[in-house]
């Protein structure tokens, strides 16, 4: 049973990293010896868990409900450890997380103040930031990132859950422009890029019917390089834009913006929890880890969701 479960949390940071060099270092392992874990949970099982290239992994759909079950099982561990290292005092001293702008806003502040607010010992320092912060530099115990991770050795990183988009425009927009039924309509309409930081404008992405995924090059006479912005701009009717479920849900539940494309899904990113893997992680960390593992697929689906 040991082994078991040895075999199933090298397979879920393998899967949370995205390649077995990362995933190696993260747990202090050989790239062989992942590998040979991995060969054998996969000979034990009879199913190919991993997709592998000669530059990274990707899960298999067998692979990908097998990690989505050890996940809840080791979040299940997780949280009887942490009830238990717990019952004699509770978490204290002051917890620095770090999260991107709207995200951390909208989604991660309601989780974390929540939690502190349960436990009086514990302090919450949340500073938000669109840029990539050194963790060690700038004394961040935990940092909520939006995927794909980069490959950085001694960060440790845990999936909290992954988002979709929606592609919407306001009602008079469409009433005058029309509402596009197909990608291949896009080109005749005005749409609303987001370029990250002023540079390229970010391509739309959407899963096909067989699995597949298919980018989407979007341009338009107006980018923005803020999502708040775009979708602004989307409500006063400027063009279609696409956008964060967990940043337009009220929007879109109120009318002012309205879904289109709704036979094509489009994909938005995975959000990690990461942090340094130099020294254990101390109660408040762990306890944080686990309060979003357990929150946050609610607030990425609609923000005001309760958790």
């Amino acid at each position: 049973m040991v082994d078991r479960l040895s075999g199933i949390s090298v397979f879920v940071q393998v899967a949370d990293s995205g390649s077995f060099a990362r995933a190696s270092e993260q747990l202090g392992l050989t790239r062989s010896a992942v590998g040979k874990t991995i060969a054998r949970l996969e000979e034990r099982l009879g199913v190919r868990l991993f997709n592998r290239t000669t530059r990274a992994q990707s899960l298999t759909d067998e692979g990908q409900s097998f990690y989505e079950r050890c996940q809840r099982i080791l979040a299940d561990i997780q949280a009887a450890e942490a009830a238990l290292g717990g019952s004699d005092r509770s978490p204290t001293g002051v917890l620095r997380v770090s999260a991107p702008v709207l995200l951390g806003r909208l989604c991660v502040a309601p989780i974390l103040v929540g939690l502190t607010r349960r436990h009086p010992s514990m302090e919450l320092d949340l500073r938000f930031a669109d840029h990539l912060v050194d963790l060690v530099e700038e004394r961040i115990d935990l940092a909520v990132r939006i995927g794909p991770l980069p490959d950085r050795a001694g960060l440790i990183a845990r999936s909290l859950d992954a988002f979709d988009m929606a592609v919407c425009a306001a009602p008079t927009y469409l009433a005058t422009r029309g509402c596009p039924s197909d990608l291949s309509e896009l080109p005749s309409h005005d749409c609303l890029p987001y370029a990250r930081r002023g540079g390229r404008a970010e391509p739309w992405r959407f899963a096909t019917k067989d699995g597949a995924v298919i980018e989407f090059a979007v341009g338009g006479r107006i980018r923005l390089d803020d999502l708040e912005a775009v979708a602004e701009a989307a409500v006063d009717g400027a063009g279609i834009a696409c956008l964060p479920t967990w940043l337009v849900d009220s929007r879109l539940q109120s009318g002012q913006l309205v879904r289109v494309l709704n036979g094509h899904r489009a994909l938005g990113n995975s959000v990690y929890a990461v942090w340094s893997q130099a020294a254990h992680a101390p109660s408040r960390v762990r306890l944080a880890v686990n309060e979003l593992r357990q929150c946050m697929p609610a607030r990425l689906a609609r923000p005001d969701a309760a958790h």
